[in-house]
């Protein structure tokens, strides 16, 4: 009897091994810094951010408490911005954004420049004074996790800086209206970050959230293929460099909606590669594709006339099995038949170097269509190469060529014989009637919708040693 002290080494050991295992989802979506970007600039745009740049109250905000609050020199401020009809953002302009990691290296700061030119209108001149004002405004986009320890991805901490910002004239006019411009400008120097915060940072807060909303609806979006459907759920993100990662659960379900089967967090592997320049990728886990295989091609019964539809074969057929019984031959007929089950569904093998599909596979040879009882039963470990590749926005996979690994003699009604004599002549069946059904099942391919979503024509594919990654086509 085992006593307290291995009782303690057991449980250390078996404690370190769970410490050590790590759990990887069924798939990662992984988000470039480039698309971060140009999903930000649309929203920006879909929100109005350059109308309410061009809508800031730029004399109000320097009326306010323009001379610190200290009266006698407010009294003398306010004279001078008594000979100001107005003064407006006449034009704005976002520019390009900027996506790189943050300080702290645990989130993505995002740096939004701003170019504004801004008119004064005053009785001093005739003409508008203009003023260009530069300033950017940053935020940093980061996981927050909350009291139930459920993660999810923020922007916070907006805010402008006085360092980024730049104010000049426009033109030189005279020095009356020099200083005056100077004047406003000094004013605008303490104004203008703060009134940019005010106004643009919860449009930027809200460009964000709704970005972050259409990818995750994007995501939710069902991938209809066969009887079955695939859909990945969001489980938590993480940011690794300047790249997003969403770790996603994944199930299938049927037409009606009910879920036929559940992939979560588990210890087979998944290797997510670097993102690189490349502007998104989704790594989909062997299980997962595997199973997107099986439904493709569930199991099936093919029965085939085999003088009828391949005459050639028929005969050596006949041939092969003259070598085992003399009698069995002379018995084909005209209707000879033979019958392949495909009864498991196959498996996708992506760590051997060149991708295969192995099947378990039954084949049965009739005498004729009436026969009751076949000659023989053999089963047969078969494999096939799997080309994946892509059209258009559709995944496709092709199998090539098949082979009989094994062959069993399962049954047999004209004696017992080495199934290996027949392994040309099965193969060759197996290529000509097994094959062309399987790929003709495969043709039609799985849409992958989020690529054209995302406004790119194409996608493409590779695989790893334990993933299939799926990313838009370069141009």
């Amino acid at each position: 009897m085992a006593g307290p002290f291995a009782f303690t080494l057991l449980c250390g050991l078996l404690s370190t091994t769970l410490a050590e295992t790590a759990l990887n989802p069924p798939a990662v979506f992984s988000l470039g810094r480039e698309v971060i970007k140009e999903r930000l600039t649309q929203e920006l745009k879909d929100h109005n951010a350059i109308d309410i740049l061009q809508q800031l109250p730029l004399l109000s905000s320097i009326r306010e408490k323009p001379a610190g609050g200290i009266p006698i020199l407010g009294n003398v401020v306010n004279s001078i911005l008594s000979y100001i009809i107005w003064l407006k953002v006449t034009s704005a302009n976002i520019l390009q954004l900027q996506v790189e990691p943050s300080d702290e290296g645990q989130g993505l700061t995002v740096k939004i420049p701003l170019d504004m030119v801004a008119g004064l209108n005053t009785p001093l001149v005739k003409t508008i004074v203009e003023m260009h004002m530069e300033t950017e405004v940053q935020a940093i986009i980061r996981v927050n996790t909350n009291e139930r320890g459920h993660a999810h991805l923020v922007l916070a901490d907006c805010s402008t800086s006085q360092g980024s910002l730049r104010i000049s004239l426009l033109h030189k006019l005279s020095f009356l209206v020099n200083s005056l411009a100077n004047t406003v400008m000094d004013f605008l120097v303490p104004a203008l970050p703060k009134l940019v915060k005010i106004q643009l940072c919860p449009v930027l807060e809200a460009a964000f959230e709704d970005m972050h909303a259409d990818l995750m609806n994007l995501l939710r979006v069902p991938i209809s293929f066969s009887s079955d459907r695939l859909e990945f759920d969001p489980l938590s993100p993480a940011i690794k460099g300047n790249v997003i990662q969403l770790k996603l659960g994944a199930k299938f379900s049927d037409f009606q909606g009910n879920v036929t089967k559940w992939f979560n967090e588990s210890a087979v592997s998944l290797t997510v590669p670097y993102l690189d320049t490349t502007p998104f990728s989704l790594t989909v886990r062997q299980d997962v594709v595997n199973a997107v295989v099986a439904s493709l091609l569930p199991p099936d019964e093919l029965v085939v006339l085999v003088d009828y539809v391949l005459p050639e074969l028929a005969r050596r057929l006949k041939s092969n099995i003259k070598t085992i019984s003399e009698k069995a031959a002379d018995q084909l007929g005209p209707t000879q038949m033979v019958k392949i089950l495909t009864q498991e569904t196959p498996e996708l093998l992506l760590d051997q170097g060149s991708p295969k599909v192995a099947q378990l596979i039954v084949l049965e040879v009739f005498a004729t269509n009436e026969a009751r009882r076949p000659f023989f039963t053999l089963g047969i470990e078969a494999s096939s190469e799997a080309q994946f590749y892509t059209k258009g926005d559709r995944l496709m996979l092709n199998l090539n060529e098949i082979s009989s690994d094994r062959i069993h003699l399962m049954n047999s009604g004209i004696g017992l014989f080495n199934p290996e004599v027949l392994e040309n002549i099965t193969t060759e069946i197996l290529i000509s009637v097994l094959l062309p059904n399987e790929n003709g099942k495969l043709r039609s391919g799985i849409p992958i919708s989020i690529v054209k979503a995302w406004g790119f024509e194409a996608a493409s594919c590779f695989l790893t040693k334990d993933a299939l990654v799926v990313t838009p086509a370069s141009s």
